[in-house]
């Protein structure tokens, strides 16, 4: 197939990764290519150029709160997406496949002469649900985990549930943490990933803790982990990918503390592929990709209940952590379920355009 992959263009497509959409857009890319697929990336400036992308406009960033500088990236996103839209409808393309969380491709792609498949990676907010709305009653939507399609169920009746998948021979197995026990937690380094309290609930634990991932908040890292720096803790900066599975690898248990929805959690796919348990809040999708042989679920923003799921966690069978990974979040059967859900898009939207059936005359029925 020839196909449209459209990203989000906040960040560049590239490691280290800021965030779990930008690492699943590389992942899913790569993939497509390596099995064949004749695929144009429409990212931000700063993508990967191995992925041989175009390139629409600088990274837009995430505004921080500051009004004016969320109404410059609006006008931005709004001309580069609009740009994006004017290519894939003048390209010679099969497919688009919308990665982006932005309402204009939504709204465009009534336009286009080809069917769009989206993919939700969020719970609904107020522009993204206004472009679905706007979007085709035909388009299929996917969902990255049961939560986030429930999330989306009174919009979208039945997305396709596909879940994110990792690079297992990049995430390996550990069957033997590092001699030193420590546990380790990875992300950006923001209120709602809850780094606070996972420092926290690992003193309480008696674990040192070692965190890797972006500061791009901060005032945060000022007010909240700054004050809580010692010598139990190591900063690890940003990593990619290879040194983030060493490191995952070498810890006791994983501690993924969202303090919002959570809708899938790449850093518990990662983990669990390098036999790490995860201990993590009840929240969000956690509770999907979870189970007992894996994970220990706390209380949500509770220290003292994820403390007691970091000991709870540490004890659990590395491999069953590796088996989960391997049954569930597979970066190949996560590739062929999108591959799949476009080939379902492209038959449906070519029995669409058939003529409709002549009608034929009844022998003995009246005229």
């Amino acid at each position: 197939m020839k196909i449209a992959l459209i990203a989000h263009l906040k960040f560049p497509i590239a490691q280290p990764y800021p965030g779990g959409l930008e690492m699943h857009t590389h992942l899913l890319a790569g993939a497509l290519k390596r099995r064949g697929h004749d695929v144009t990336l429409f990212a931000s400036e700063g993508s990967d150029p191995a992925l041989a992308p175009v390139y629409v406009c600088q990274p837009t960033g995430d505004g921080l709160g500051d009004p004016l500088r969320h109404a410059s990236i609006d006008r931005a996103e709004n001309a580069a997406y609009a740009r994006i839209m004017d290519a894939v409808r003048n390209g010679d393309f099969d497919i688009v496949h919308n990665n982006s969380l932005h309402d204009w491709p939504l709204r465009r792609s009534r336009d286009l002469a080809i069917p769009m498949v989206t993919a939700l990676h969020t719970p609904p907010f107020e522009s993204l649900e206004a472009g679905v709305r706007a979007a085709p009653v035909t388009m299929p939507f996917a969902a990255v985990s049961n939560h986030t399609a429930d999330a989306w169920r009174e919009i979208v009746a039945e997305p396709v549930v596909i879940g994110n998948g990792v690079e297992l021979s990049v995430f390996v197995y550990r069957p033997v943490p590092d001699p030193v026990p420590h546990v380790f937690w990875s992300g950006r380094i923001v209120p709602e990933k809850g780094l606070h309290l996972a420092i926290d609930a690992a003193r309480a634990a008696g674990l040192p803790l070692h965190f890797a991932g972006p500061r791009p908040n901060p005032a945060y890292w000022a007010d909240w982990i700054a004050p809580r720096l010692g010598d139990d803790l190591t900063d690890l900066g940003h990593l990619g990918h290879a040194d983030l599975a060493r490191h995952l690898g070498g810890a006791r248990a994983a501690l993924v503390t969202p303090r919002w929805e959570e809708p899938f959690g790449l850093v518990v796919a990662e983990a669990l592929a390098c036999g790490t348990p995860v201990a993590g809040f009840r929240r969000g999708a956690l509770p999907d990709i979870l189970d007992a042989s894996c994970g220990a679920l706390a209380e949500p923003d509770d220290v003292a209940s994820l403390s007691d799921a970091i000991v709870r966690a540490v004890a659990l069978d590395r491999r069953a952590c590796r088996q989960r990974a391997e049954d569930l979040f597979d970066a190949d059967a996560m590739t062929a379920g999108y591959e799949a859900l476009y080939e379902a898009a492209l038959a449906a939207h070519d029995l669409s355009r058939l003529p409709p059936p002549r009608l034929r005359r009844v022998a003995g029925a009246q005229a």
